[in-house]
């Protein structure tokens, strides 16, 4: 996304806004884990406890509401979101329930809906309570500059690049002078992989407990095919975290060292 100048009003500074420290190092190591453990805990569950029986009698209902289905889960995806729920879980049902495909075109606008209204509430309503936090520490200072700096460009690779919760970002960016729209847009373009990704992994949760307790013999080539598509879709999202957390970096940084002088 090209470098846009912050729109609307420009905000009060915080209290003890100066810049006191630089991001940390990239977490690459991090995000491994983070999806590894994901990955182990879900194959785990699923071979030990009877969540595929679980999972298909949610599914069966779901589909069962229909259209209704559709928007209750939205509805439950957008509090989620306003509430700082995870929405990992979230999206991986939708994966489960329509497919990867069609999961992540139902979360992509669904996520943005929510934390369009998450920004708005920062901005408007809980101002107070997360300048608070803004200023309590000197990472999210340093983050909090650069996007009033920068504006949409650095939202797009926060979203990319796991610095600042996800949720908590939402509300934080609403202190900052980035228009809604802008915010939206750079939302929705930066949280696609990490959709994409959770979306695909809950699809494949079925494939998933037959490859952790496999029920027949020729299974050898489904399996492989299975496991080389996982490790290629977390690869990918991974290699894309770590390029925009570098990105992010020598930006916040740049912010940093223009404040100094």
């Amino acid at each position: 996304m090209p470098s846009d100048e912050p729109q609307h009003r420009r905000r009060e500074p915080l209290a003890g806004s100066e810049v006191a420290a630089r991001p940390r190092g990239a977490p690459g190591w991090r995000v491994w884990l983070a999806v590894l453990l994901v990955v182990v805990a879900v194959a785990l569950a699923l071979a030990l406890l009877p969540l595929r029986a679980w999972l298909g009698a949610l599914v069966a209902w779901v589909h069962d509401l229909g259209a209704a289905g559709v928007a209750l889960y939205a509805v439950v995806y957008v509090v989620a979101i306003v509430v700082a729920v995870p929405g990992s879980i979230l999206t991986m049902g939708a994966g489960f329930a329509w497919g990867p495909l069609w999961g992540f075109l139902l979360v992509s606008p669904i996520s943005v809906v929510g934390a369009t209204l998450a920004f708005l509430l920062g901005r408007h309503t809980l101002r107070d309570r997360v300048a608070a936090r803004v200023s309590q520490s000197p990472r999210l200072r340093a983050v909090d500059r650069a996007v009033e700096e920068q504006g949409g460009t650095l939202v797009f690779l926060l979203r990319l690049s796991p610095v600042m919760p996800f949720n908590f970002l939402n509300y934080a960016v609403g202190l900052t002078g980035i228009g809604t729209a802008r915010f939206a847009l750079a939302s929705w373009l930066g949280m696609m992989p990490g959709t994409l990704l959770y979306a695909y992994l809950g699809s494949t949760l079925p494939a998933l407990g037959a490859a952790v307790a496999p029920d027949g013999e020729g299974e050898v080539a489904r399996h492989a095919l299975f496991w080389g598509g996982l490790a290629t879709t977390v690869v990918a999202t991974v290699f894309v975290t770590r390029i925009a957390h570098r990105a992010l970096t020598a930006r916040v940084n740049l912010t940093a060292d223009q404040d100094r002088t």
